[in-house]
């Protein structure tokens, strides 16, 4: 297999016909040995029927349908474990990400790097909050990690079959796809594109989901947030100790009680709060290490073509 295309769905129906037609156009005009995967991801519109469609035209385009919502990042890897391809993309089905670029993208592969990742120059329909956060996002994480991963980047790419073994070959539950490529090293670069807004619907990802995700990237490449708890902790303890000598000198030297209910419930408060913070910190680590110990699966198959195409 030259070429595997991999996309992840979520409540696409309206766009995937068109997706469709032209990742025909772009991956045929280079390489008739070709597959689609896509991977439905407990879509609730008529998402799993347009696909199904699709797979009886063309017996190259295959299909996952996962048991319920596990989430993007576990459907691109699902797609990664099913790809034969020696150059695997992977694209969203909401048409923000071009199809047309994969021709750039396959041209720099088979210049031999191992992976090409699409670089937005323009975030087209985006509010400027989501702009901001986003570019916070990636300046933090690059701040905390030691594994640099290259702004205004999403999943959007392609990778050798090599980066592919490597990426199943991680042990770890929470996945961070994007960075756990770039930590994989070898030749690298990029693809400057401008991003369109969505073909139709609206996204799912809600500033909860992105918080998550974002604290997924930071908990997954570095354990900076548990020394900064650590770093706080103690300087909480000497500014508790300061206060505490404060208080001997007020009512042994100055014979001063020290007054104020209001600045010792403050103290209080703040040494509580700081330590709720640590704890909770500590406890989001300890809860992946939780997810890893239970070893559950990622993802659960409800429906494939994909060994039914192989017998």
């Amino acid at each position: 297999m030259d070429i595997s295309v991999i996309i992840p769905v979520f409540n696409e129906e309206k766009s995937l016909s068109i997706l469709y037609d032209r990742l025909i156009d772009v991956v045929t005009s280079f390489t008739q040995d070709y597959e689609f995967i896509f991977v439905n991801d407990g879509s609730k519109d008529a998402s799993l029927s347009v696909i199904k469609e699709l797979s009886t035209k063309n017996q190259s385009v295959k299909y996952i349908d996962f048991s319920r919502n596990f989430g993007h990042q576990f459907a691109v890897f699902a797609g990664l474990e099913n790809a034969q391809g020696d150059a695997i993309i992977i694209i969203d089905a909401d048409l923000q990400d071009p199809p047309e670029l994969i021709r750039e993208l396959y041209a720099k592969w088979k210049n031999g790097y191992d992976v090409v990742y699409a670089q937005r120059e323009e975030r087209k329909g985006e509010s400027w909050h989501k702009l901001f956060t986003a570019k916070l996002f990636y300046k933090l994480i690059n701040k905390l990690s030691d594994t640099a991963i290259p702004l205004d980047t999403g999943d959007f790419r392609i990778i050798s079959k090599k980066i592919k073994d490597i990426i199943i070959s991680m042990p770890e539950r929470n996945k961070f796809l994007r960075g756990q490529i770039a930590w994989t090293g070898f030749n690298q670069t990029s693809v400057l594109y401008n991003r369109d807004v969505r073909y139709a619907g609206k996204t799912s990802y809600s500033y909860s989901k992105m918080f998550a995700f974002a604290f997924d990237g930071v908990a997954s490449f570095s354990n900076i947030p548990l020394r900064l708890a650590t770093y706080l902790g103690f300087l909480v303890s000497f500014i508790s100790f300061l206060v505490i000598l404060y208080t001997l000198y007020q009512k042994y030297a100055r014979h001063n009680v020290v007054q104020g209910w209001s600045s010792l419930m403050v103290s209080i408060l703040f040494v509580g709060g700081v330590q709720l913070i640590c704890l909770g910190i500590i406890g989001e680590y300890l809860g992946r290490i939780m997810d890893n110990v239970k070893n559950r699966p990622l993802y659960i198959v409800k429906e494939t073509n994909i060994y039914q195409q192989k017998n």
